[in-house]
């Protein structure tokens, strides 16, 4: 092998098995595929060391993906759960798996998700950090940061979120802008607690060009963070926002000069109409690179239904340029999703999903829907099953209230328009008494 990261191959004029798998899932030209890849537009997370991996393409062009948080934390530290959760994601074809755990010795879950998964694997270093040493956050030292890192990167982890972004500058900038809800994001705060504690500058930061390293080494994909993300719509588009983004695209050019492939991550909460410029904003700033996005969160008020609340910002974001979906439970801001919470929100970042890629006229999108609006005239219910993002659901609500007429429903019986339409088209009288 005679380069070390995709990027590198695809600038090299390489083409990898990796793009090969990509571009036959997309039903893109791989020699287009390759050109963006060495643009930095498209990121196929590939971790040598992954070696049951079914590669993905993020980005320009490509399908938007979706990925699925889990991992084990002090008040649920059941890893066989947490396993469940993974196959259960798996089967649900999420394209992407993040373990956040945060609590304890996290690289028996971590080594055990990787060699279960043919998804790619992402990880936040930082939380594993206290767990890993048992020492307090303040006295964790550089290496020992980098040292995580690069353990993550061996186990074969394909993404890893870095909160590099948040320097003093940042800092300085989010001191001088009161915010509503502060620093939201939980690698994000716990890197700001490591800077004021030790007065010191941010080691991701500081020792970006270490990490760079790691990550060509292994081809990691940096997914860099947004430590100063909004955690309310109050503080959606703030200066403490624009200016880490800033610094994100800077960072993004960095890794480039090294071959190593870059996602931007984005917001957060944020209202619906001031998600289209964000997305402009961050592929401006950021020279085109994925974008990833948590929701758009587009509303407070709802938790319980924040899978919905983050659908609809999803959708949004990805209509105008994201390509990533962090999933939203209905557990957000609650407590650690059980699985039938995790499968609500899989649900809900798949129909935003593919609600985008339709706006965005990703190619054979609207098959599936043309397919189901076929079944739906024929009236061929076992067909629209099949069809359905959720066939067990949607087979359920037809056996839990079965109607009087098989080619109708309980909502309209022989009014049924679909049923209606088509006796008349083809000649026949209909009774709709």
């Amino acid at each position: 092998m005679n380069y070390t990261t995709q990027m590198n191959a695809a600038r090299k004029g390489i083409i990898t098995k990796e793009m090969d798998t990509v571009a036959r899932k997309e039903n893109i030209d791989v020699d287009r595929l390759r050109e963006l890849v060495a643009a930095g537009k498209v990121v196929i997370p590939a971790n040598k060391n992954h070696t049951n991996l079914e590669p993905e393409g993020i980005g320009e062009g490509l399908r938007t993906k979706i990925n699925v948080n889990l991992g084990i934390s002090r008040d649920c530290c059941n890893i066989d759960l947490e396993l469940e959760k993974a196959k259960k994601a798996l089967e649900m074809k999420a394209e992407s798996i993040m373990d956040l755990s945060s609590y304890g010795k996290t690289q028996e879950f971590r080594k055990k998700l990787i060699n279960l998964s043919h998804a790619m694997i992402g990880t936040v270093p930082v939380y594993d950090a206290v767990g890993f040493y048992s020492k307090e956050l303040k006295d964790i030292t550089v290496r020992e940061f980098l040292e995580i890192i690069e353990r993550h990167a061996r186990d074969g982890v394909d993404f890893m979120t870095i909160h590099a972004g948040i320097n003093r500058s940042t800092v300085e900038r989010f001191k001088k802008n009161e915010r509503l809800t502060n620093i939201v994001s939980r690698g994000g705060s716990l890197i700001f607690a490591w800077m004021e504690l030790n007065n010191r500058e941010n080691p991701f930061y500081e020792y970006y060009d270490d990490i760079l390293n790691i990550c060509e080494k292994y081809d990691v994909t940096i997914s860099l963070g947004d430590a100063c993300r909004p955690g309310s719509i109050h503080d959606s588009t703030d200066a403490s926002q624009i200016e880490e983004l800033i610094v994100l695209g800077e960072l993004t050019k960095r890794a480039w000069e090294k071959n190593v492939q870059v996602m931007v991550e984005g917001p957060g909460h944020m209202a619906v109409n001031e998600i289209p410029g964000n997305m402009i904003l961050q592929k401006r700033l950021c020279y085109g690179a994925p974008f990833y996005v948590l929701g758009p969160i587009v509303t407070d008020i709802a938790p319980g239904y924040d899978h919905i609340t983050g659908a609809i910002g999803g959708a949004i974001a990805a209509a105008n340029g994201a390509d990533f979906l962090c999933y939203v439970t209905p557990a957000e801001h609650l407590r650690l999703p059980t699985l039938e919470d995790m499968k609500e929100g899989i649900i809900a970042a798949k129909i935003a999903a593919h609600a985008a890629d339709i706006a965005k006229g990703i190619r054979g999108s609207r098959d599936w829907d043309n397919q189901m609006s076929k079944a739906r005239a024929d009236l061929d219910w076992n067909r629209m099953f099949e069809l359905a993002i959720d066939p067990e659901k949607a087979r359920r609500y037809r056996e839990e209230s079965v109607p009087a007429y098989e080619d109708s429903c309980t909502m309209c019986g022989k009014m049924c328009s679909m049923r209606n339409m088509k006796k008349i088209l083809q000649g026949e009288n209909i009774n709709v008494l």
